[in-house]
Formats: structure tokens, sequence, C-alpha cells
């Protein structure tokens, strides 16, 4: 391992096993999203990155430029409209992949309830708790009340204006409903403000930067509460709610030995059917008969982090290998049979490592599908045992090959995390009610609560490098981490989801961590988890009868990537957080429509952006905008 690697300029990682692993394919010669970075970045075009391009009708691609006299394109929409419609556009394809994953939950819940999947209702009282928010009845069998959830999830999905939102009404914080409705983003279902808001940007549709402001916030706050929200409800319905226990991460924990099933995604159908089937005394013999130790199932990224939060270790589930950077290092060492991909982070040039270091390729979503893909078993729910049976019987051909070819390399990194943190978790440690919270926030024990919920990015810097050193800054700075996303995996592969890094936090952080025998930084879970802390910090709005802006939060995704990080960022504007973006978005070239976002919104939801790279000026902005909040609500 080389020095340069670690460098800020050197676009690698910042983990150790990740930079040994790029050695290993840098030598064999294999294409990396790590050496494909330095050209693209030689030719990037000003124009796209400011924002001032577009390429929607046939007259373009339109470019702004005051140097050629080209100040508006040719149809006449101006450069903030511009980069407002690109951005809507980002904002639709990442509500459309996240509600894609809703609807497989909801006719998840619905095929188990009819008994027509290998799952059961683990989390009855979610259940209940559930169906009273929608208004369903409790007094039924337990498989009605599934069924109705699910429809009424499935109904709300598709709500329109007549009347509200029963998610929103049930789960919005009350104060923010009220503000939502007199800015008039207070929406529809998600696919109803996903066809408004693609026909919005239809050329010579709407070309007002504010109005199309507007309806991404209507979206973002629609994605949220009738996507987010139920999807995640119903995965602990099915799964179990999330509680805290230890688990292990980073590429240390793959051994060569064992039959693996890597599941990498976001959706966790098929990776807790296969583990539930290789617990099977017929499919661990058939395992050992091919000359393996057993069969291990593997999480990595978002679907890994949706198992890590419900599942124990165990000799079947294994671990989470880490964020989407480190999926090409992961397929090189050597030891994966199968790599079953279920929704966005499955990178299209896989093959050559799949042909390199034997690995079998699976989509089994059919969303998904990269060049050279052999097998595909989209997913359906009534077939998920029969999927899971053919990911096992691929696994075990695969491991009489690979052990025959492939030289296993693993890195001897291995860490370990508590996972499985949730609103019910956090309650359960504060002994069921929020008063101990509020205690030490007001104590300054704790100065504030900020939710990091990312991607990861070689835009900015290394692999992880922001994300973690953000996080080191605020948590010395005595500031709480609730973490979701790729940064989510970042943090505990880089051991701040372990109760020893309470020695890098403030004397105040230390000694609530220690008491309540927690890390600093408290993993929630996935991007689609961006609900399911919303919901932490509603019931703490609620519970101090104050709006969201009032409260000593922010929002950070310092290295996010893709479209449903856009998303995200647009809801927590519309819940009125504090929300700081790295790298910048492409806008930086529509100057009224970077001001409505780091400034004048604030006047209207309360939230707003802040924009740098730099983790301690980042540090800066988030501990100065708590302190201001802790000052206005009287606390030191």
């Amino acid at each position: 391992m080389t020095e340069q690697y670690h460098s800020t300029q050197q676009r690698i990682s910042i983990h150790p096993s990740v930079l040994e692993m790029y050695e290993k394919i840098h030598a064999d010669g294999i294409s990396n999203v790590f050496d494909r970075y330095p050209p693209q970045e030689k030719i990037r075009c000003n124009f796209c990155l400011q924002g001032n391009s577009c390429q929607l009708c046939s007259h373009g691609p339109c470019r702004i430029s005051d140097k050629a006299g080209a100040i508006l394109g040719v149809c006449g929409i101006d450069r903030d409209a511009m980069a407002m419609r690109a951005m809507l556009l980002l904002n639709v394809m990442g509500s459309a992949t996240y509600t894609h994953h809703a609807y497989q939950a909801f006719r998840t819940l619905k095929s188990t309830a009819e008994g027509k999947t290998p799952f059961e209702i683990k989390d009855v009282d979610k259940l209940k708790f559930m169906c009273s928010k929608l208004g369903i009845p409790t007094d039924t069998s337990v498989s009605e009340m599934a069924y109705k959830l699910a429809d009424a999830l499935i109904a709300e999905l598709h709500h329109d204006y007549d009347e509200p939102s029963k998610m929103i009404q049930a789960f919005a914080p009350k104060h923010r409903k009220k503000v939502w409705q007199e800015l008039a983003i207070f929406p529809a279902g998600v696919l109803y403000e996903i066809s408004d808001a693609t026909a919005s940007c239809l050329t010579n549709v709407d070309g007002d930067y504010v109005s199309l402001a507007k309806k991404a916030l209507r979206l973002g706050i629609a994605t949220i509460y009738t996507s987010q929200i139920g999807l995640e409800m119903v995965q602990d319905i099915l799964y179990g709610t999330p509680m805290p226990h230890e688990v292990e991460v980073d590429l240390g924990i793959m051994d060569p030995d064992y039959v693996n099933i890597v599941f990498n995604g976001h959706q966790p159908w098929t990776g807790f059917a296969t583990m539930k089937l290789a617990s099977e005394e017929k499919w661990k013999n058939a395992a050992k008969a091919a000359g393996a130790k057993g069969i291990k199932v593997i999480g990595s990224i978002e679907t890994g982090q949706e198992l890590l939060q419900r599942a124990e270790m165990s000799e079947v589930f294994g671990g989470l290998t880490g964020n989407w950077l480190h999926i090409e290092p992961l397929l090189a060492t050597g030891t994966v049979d199968v790599f079953a991909m279920d929704e966005n982070c499955c990178p299209p040039n896989l093959a050559p490592y799949a042909e390199k270091y034997q690995v079998t390729l699976v989509s089994v979503n059919d969303i998904v599908r990269i060049p050279d893909l052999k097998f595909a078993f989209d997913y359906k729910p009534p077939e998920a045992a029969f999927i899971a049976q053919k990911l096992i019987e691929l696994g075990i051909d695969n491991f009489k090959h690979r052990r025959q070819k492939v030289q296993p390399t693993v890195p001897k990194y291995k860490q370990k995390a508590i996972a499985g943190f949730s609103t019910e978790a956090v309650l359960k440690a504060l002994g069921g009610k929020l008063d101990p919270l509020v205690d030490v926030i007001a104590a300054g024990k704790i100065k504030g609560v900020v939710a990091l919920v990312n991607c990861t990015s070689l835009k900015n810097g290394p692999q992880d490098y922001v994300t973690v050193n953000l996080a080191k800054e605020l948590i010395k700075r005595d500031i709480l981490i609730v973490a979701g996303g790729c940064g989510c995996h970042a943090l505990e592969v880089a051991g701040l989801a372990n109760p020893d890094a309470l020695s890098l936090a403030g004397s105040g952080l230390q000694e609530v961590g220690r008491a309540l025998g927690i890390p600093p930084v408290l993993p929630f879970g996935t991007c689609t988890d961006t609900g399911r802390i919303s919901m932490l910090v509603t019931a703490l709005a609620d519970h101090l009868d104050v709006d969201v802006p009032q409260l000593p939060i922010a929002v950070t995704a310092p290295q996010w990537l893709e479209q449903k990080a856009t998303i995200d960022g647009i809801f927590a504007i519309a819940y009125g957080a504090y929300t700081h973006l790295a790298p910048p978005p492409s806008i930086t070239g529509a100057p009224r429509l970077v001001k409505l976002l780091t400034e004048d919104v604030e006047e209207l939801t309360g939230g707003k952006v802040a924009v740098t790279d730099d983790p301690v000026e980042a540090a800066n902005g988030i501990e100065a905008h708590i302190m201001k909040k802790r000052k206005a609500l009287g606390l030191s």
C-alpha cells in the first residue's frame, strides 16, 4: 500500500481494505471506478457543472453564456429555471426508485398475508400500530390486518388531492402540516407527484424556477411519507423492528472456505429468504458435500444494511462489506460465489470481475440489468423461496469452480459496530420516553443531533474522506449523529459506530454514550431510513410542542452521489432542516436559484442549504446553527 493513495488528490479511499484491494485490481489490469475517475475529471463541461445546459428538445443542446450573448435557451428559458428543471428531473428519478422499493414492500406484505411467501409477521405490535394510524381495525386476525394495511399503503401511493394523505396526517409534525398547506406544497400521493413533476419538465410547460422548486418540495414530502416511511415500517413488520446488536463489517469478514452469496442493492426480500433457506440442514449438507464449510449470506451496501439492522451475526449471516465503492474491491477478493443485485448501486461494468474472479452475477429485480448478465430471477413475492433456492444452487456450483481457479485475497481488516437503531430502540434505551434525551440536550451534554444520510462519491475527495472527517468533527463537539445510507456504512467501517469511538467524542457525549452503552454514531439504516429518522425528529418536535426549524438539529450529505440523495435533500429543506450538501449540486450558474435555496427558502420552510467540501468548515456551520437554535430555546 502506498501513501499516495491516502492523498485527497488521489481519489481512492480512506479505508485500508479498499486501498489494499485497489492495488490488486490495478495490478490485474481491470477497469475500476478509481482509475475511471481521473480521465473524466479532465473533460468535465463547465456548462453542465453549473446547470447552464439543456438537452431536452431538438433545439438543443442549449447553453447559457453571457460572453456569447446566449442568456436564454432557444425556447426562452432562463438559467435559473434551466438548472431547477434539471434538478427536478433528478428528484423524479430518485423518488421513482424509492417508490419502486415501496411497492415491492407492500406487495410482499400482501402476499405474506395470503400465505404465499416464506416470510411471517415478526412484529405484530408494529402492524397494529400502523393499522391504528391509518384507521384499520385491529380486532381482526394478523393476516387480515396485514392484507388491509398493504392495500391501504398501495392506495397512498396513488392518493389524489381530494383529501389529505392519511400517511402525512399520521406521521408529519403537527406544526409542519400547517406550513405546507400555507405554501401550497402539501402533496398528493407520490405517484401523482412524480407524474405532475415530470409533466412540468416538458419543453414550454413550466419555465419558472420558483414554481419548479415548489414542485420539488412537494415531491420530496410525498416521497418520505407515502413511500419511505411505509416501506420501512412494512420491513419492520416482516423482519423485525431494529434493535441494537453487535455486528461485523469491512472486507475482512469474507471467508473463502464458505459458499458466499452477497446481496447488493436496496431491497432485502431475497436476502432474508436465502438466509432462512441456508439455515436448513439440507443446504448446509449440500455445501459441505461440495467441499465448503457452509453457506454465508453477506450484505453489501443498502441491502446489507437492511439485513444488518435486523439480523444477528450467525453461522449463516456474515455481516456487511461496505458501501458501493467497496463493490469492485469485494469481487476482487476472489471469495464471492453469487453477487445478487436487487436495485440501484449495481455498477454496469462487473462482467470483467465475474470472469477474472469467478463470480456468478444474478439480477433479482426487474429494473436491474448489466452487460453480459446470464441469470435474472426478477422478484415476485410468491417466488421468494424459489429464487433463494436457485441462488444457493448457483452458489454451490460456483464454489466448486472458484476454489480451483482463483487464489483468494482477503484484507485482514474487520470492524465491530453496533447496528440496529430505530425510534423504538432509542425510546427503549431512554426508558420509554423522550424526556431523558431532552434533559441531556438541555444540559448541553449533547448540543444537538445531526442526521448524516449520504452516498459516497469521489467528486470531493477519496471514498468517505469528507464523511468520516466531518463525523469526527461533529462528535468532538458533543453532537450526536444518526446515520443512514452509504455514509452509514462508511462510519461503521471507520469504527465510529463502535463504543470505543466515544474516546473521540466530547466529554458530554462521552458521558451520555457510556451511560447508555451506545456509540457516538447511531446506525439508523439505509437511505430509505430518512423517513425513519424523520419519525424520531417528529416525535421530539411534537413532544416539545415546537416546529422542526426550532430544534437544534441539522442534516448533512457530505458525499452525495445520485438521484435518491437529491430527493432526500429536497425533503430536508421542506422539513425545515439546515441541510449541508457536498459536493455542490450543478446549479452554481443559477444565481437566483442558489439564493433561493441557501437564503430565501429559510423564510418559507425554515430550512436551507449550506455547501462546502471542507469537513471543518461544514462542522463550524452546523455547530453555529445548532447553537443558534439552542439560544432561541433558552438553552445555554
